[in-house]
């Protein structure tokens, strides 16, 4: 087959994103249009403000997307969009946008699953280096702000040599997910947002053994929050996470030490302007320092640990760690150390292609082009869409 071209476009949280992939493997652009100025002032994403930054933003990264890429609509032989899952308004800017942009050019439509998303965001990336060679089934971490799954991965090939994939949902949190976990700390210590990459700046500078949180439990019988994962029903084995606890125990050490005074004090230092990281680290005690890395120690020790064990459960020799979490170092080092001491090979996205983008959408998109999986005319945004 011919070179084949597909404009993805990603709406699913705060970030406005649009690029062009050739073939599913060669970037011909990918622009990212950040919310984060926005949503700083509240220490987390407001839903009503974000659908609102994605209704401006949309069409000039759909254009620039282009620009940069050396295309034009005529060029595009796809549009790929974020069906789910997220934030229903911002879902549905990207997916009515791509709806009315393929109707209007007569080309396919495309919807992708978010988190296929992360997964593929690897896999386009292992391509660009020439490996090949990556050996299924994996398992897949996906962790950022809104999600922490675990996904056994398979890809099969199909009539005509094209690629089919099926997802099987073997973990995911019960509670908050381990970025969301990053983001409310990070509140709660007056550090600013976005929480994950903020902790991981002031870790560097505190002692990760300061505090003994001890291991992250879970009470029996939990619910997941959200529907249902495949497999739920028929007893498969689960590696579910849950990061609330942390959180409120992050909260009765601030209590327990008198932190609050010192909290307040930083908060109102830092509200005056958008602090940069220098900043913020200045504005920290020894205490704060020691619980940011202590914090960070036990979010990091609970995901491998957990992944590993669904690895060795499932006879999973390859994992992939994806996400925007995944772009933390002390995340990366410990997967790289524990997962080399098994054996297993540990694949990750860059930090660019961690984060929310839509080259991995559109990555995602290229194997639903080649069985020509396009999508129905009345789909919609589901903000709670299951990955199968």
């Amino acid at each position: 087959m011919r070179d084949a071209y597909i404009l993805g476009i990603e709406s699913s949280c705060d970030e406005t994103a649009a690029a062009v992939v050739r073939s599913g493997e060669h970037v011909e652009s990918n622009v990212v249009f950040s919310q984060i100025a926005t949503h700083q002032p509240y220490g987390g994403v407001v839903p009503e403000l974000a659908s609102r930054e994605h209704l401006r933003g949309i069409l000039p990264v759909v254009r620039q997307a282009l620009v940069e890429a050396h295309r034009t609509y005529d060029d595009i032989d796809a549009i790929a969009v974020t069906q789910g899952p997220g934030l229903a308004g911002a879902l549905l800017v990207g997916v009515t946008f791509a709806k009315a942009l393929a109707w209007g050019l007569g080309k396919p439509l495309i919807a992708v699953n978010h988190l296929e998303g992360h997964i593929h965001a690897v896999l386009l990336e292992e391509k660009q280096k020439g490996n090949r060679e990556v050996a299924f089934p994996v398992l897949a971490l996906v962790v950022s702000g809104g999600h922490t799954h675990l996904f056994l991965a398979q890809e099969r090939a199909a009539e005509g040599g094209r690629a089919t994939w099926s997802y099987n949902n073997v973990g995911q949190t019960r509670d908050d997910a381990a970025g969301e976990a990053f983001d409310k700390v990070a509140k709660l210590l007056a550090l600013g947002y976005p929480g994950g990459p903020i902790i991981e700046k002031l870790a560097a500078h505190g002692n990760a053994r300061a505090v003994e949180f001890g291991r992250i439990r879970m009470k029996p019988g939990g619910k997941v929050r959200g529907k249902k994962p495949r497999g739920a029903e028929s007893g498969a084995a689960r590696f579910d996470f849950s990061f609330s606890g942390i959180k409120t125990a992050v909260l009765r050490e601030v209590e327990r030490r008198g932190m609050k005074t010192a909290i307040e004090a930083r908060r109102a230092k830092l509200a005056a302007a958008r602090p940069s990281p220098d900043q913020i680290l200045a504005a920290c005690d020894r205490e704060t320092l020691d619980l940011a890395a202590s914090f960070q120690r036990s979010v990091v020790d609970d995901l491998v640990s957990k992944t590993l064990a669904a690895a060795r459960a499932l006879e999973t020799e390859t994992l992939f760690v994806t996400g925007g979490v995944a772009a933390n170092r002390a995340l990366r080092a410990e997967f790289e150390h524990k997962a080399a001491a098994e054996g297993r090979a540990v694949y990750f996205p860059s930090r660019q292609l961690s984060t929310d983008n839509a080259a991995m959408i559109a990555a995602a998109a290229y194997p639903k082009l080649l069985a020509r999986e396009f999508a129905a005319p009345e789909f919609s945004a589901e903000a709670s869409l299951v990955l199968r």
